[in-house]
This record gives structure tokens, sequence and C-alpha cells, in this order.
């Protein structure tokens, strides 16, 4: 395997471990508080409230999370993709 091959296969596992580390954690939470935002909504059509204002602190959370979720996606994405130039550069 050739020098730049190997760099690239390196740096694309490197980013995909940190891609996955970065996005775990807000993931798990984005997905907690969603659980939550929806039992709260079950609660709230059982007891017969209506929500008047449908943003609320969670669903701003929920944003955040998801976003940051999305960006350590993308820096997975990227180490896949160099990964897959390190086989192709060989």
């Amino acid at each position: 395997m050739s020098l730049p091959g190997l760099v690239l296969l390196l740096v694309g596992a490197a980013l995909i471990v940190l891609g996955t580390v970065r996005a775990r954690e807000p993931y798990r939470r984005y997905m907690e508080l969603r659980e939550q935002d929806a039992n709260i909504a079950r609660y709230e059509a059982w007891r017969g409230g209506v929500r008047t204002d449908p943003k609320t602190g969670s669903s701003a959370a929920m944003q955040v999370l998801r976003r940051r979720a999305q960006i350590g996606g993308l820096i997975v994405i990227a180490g896949v993709v160099l990964v897959c130039l390190g086989f192709i550069v060989r």
C-alpha cells in the first residue's frame, strides 16, 4: 500500500472515531427529549389540554442537539469517504 493511501486510511479512521464520539451523546439526549416531549403531548391530549405554543424549551434544545448529531454524522461520512479513497489510491 502506498503512503498516500495509508495516510487516507488513517485519517479516515480517525474521522470515523471522532465523528462517532461527537454524535453519540447529543443523539442520545435528543432521543430522550423527543420521547419526553411525546409523552407530555400524550398526557396533554388525554387531559384535554391543547398546547397554545408548539415551541417549547425542549424543542429548542432538540434542535441544537439534532444539529450537533448531524455534524458528527457528517464527520463520520467524511471519514468513510477518505477510507474508500485510501483503498482506491492503494
